[in-house]
């Protein structure tokens, strides 16, 4: 049984942590086309780069001069790189992701991962719910990121997630990080079902963060143990199901889940039906995974 106070704490801090930008924002484009948002500090500082960018206060452009993916991904990287020397990223991952205006359509670009949000650029992740029927009711496998992390160190998170980086596709990303993050062989990772997709999109201190979630439920077996291959989790705890939305009303401190976990995690609550559909709150959480749409 939930406590009359988690639900309403868990949307409240969930709808602060994932609130939409407030703030104006600056368009930046690509082949006329939207690929990405800036705060307009952010914009401004992009002028100085006169030659790859066209800057006014509604939009950033390319220049004429970078019109194909090539010119576009090399002009990038270098700014990108500047940026990264100037503080003004996150860490550099060596990593890129494809920029596209939507699904299916061909890249603009590649960007350094680490350049993701100061863009403002959508990206996409894979998350899994790790789920174990134990006997005596179901739990979630949860792990702790690094202190090294360069996002969110420290913090509890979904047992696998990682962003999907450029030609890489959802299975591929999902079979990488389960072996990487928790030791998941390929045979067991097969069994994962797709869930459906969350959308975030809310501004954090290195840019927005735009990004869209592959959820995926595994239901694992009852004797596994997590072990992390990469150094990316130090810490891996199995929460009974009815005791999970009592960990995730935790904004910060020892015992708090990333927000984009919190999200995952509360997707599979409501999917699995341990809040309850008649409690009044069910439509207002449901709203914030995206649910029924």
């Amino acid at each position: 049984m939930i406590e009359d106070r988690i639900l309403p704490a868990l949307h409240a801090r969930l709808s602060t942590a994932l609130a939409p930008p407030s703030v104006p924002l600056v368009r930046f484009e690509a082949d006329a086309v939207l690929v990405g948002e800036l705060t307009e500090p952010r914009a401004r500082r992009l002028a100085a780069f006169a030659e790859i960018f066209d800057v006014d206060a509604r939009r950033v452009t390319f220049v004429p001069g970078c019109a194909s993916i090539e010119a576009r991904t090399s002009a990038m990287d270098r700014v990108a790189r500047t940026l990264s020397a100037e503080g003004a990223l996150s860490a550099w991952r060596d990593e890129r992701y494809e920029v596209r205006a939507r699904d299916g359509a061909p890249p603009a670009f590649l960007l350094e991962r680490a350049a993701a949000r100061y863009f403002g650029i959508r990206t996409r992740a894979v998350h899994v719910n790790g789920l174990v029927d134990t006997g005596a009711g179901a739990a979630m496998w949860i792990a702790r990121r690094s202190p090294t992390k360069a996002i969110d160190p420290g913090m509890l998170d979904n047992l696998v997630g990682g962003g999907i980086a450029a030609g890489a596709t959802v299975a591929q990303t999902l079979a990488k990080e389960a072996w990487e993050e928790a030791g998941i062989d390929a045979a067991t990772v097969s069994s994962a079902k797709p869930a459906g997709t969350i959308h975030v999109r809310r501004l954090q201190r290195d840019g927005l963060q735009h990004e869209t979630i592959h959820v995926h439920d595994l239901w694992l077996p009852r004797a596994f143990v997590p072990a992390n291959q990469d150094g990316e989790a130090v810490e891996h705890r199995r929460v009974a199901l009815a005791a999970l939305p009592s960990l995730l009303v935790h904004d910060d401190g020892p015992e708090a889940l990333t927000a984009d976990a919190s999200l995952v995690a509360l997707d599979a609550l409501l999917r699995l039906g341990v809040i309850d559909v008649d409690d009044p709150l069910h439509p207002w959480l449901a709203a914030l995974c995206g649910q029924g749409r």
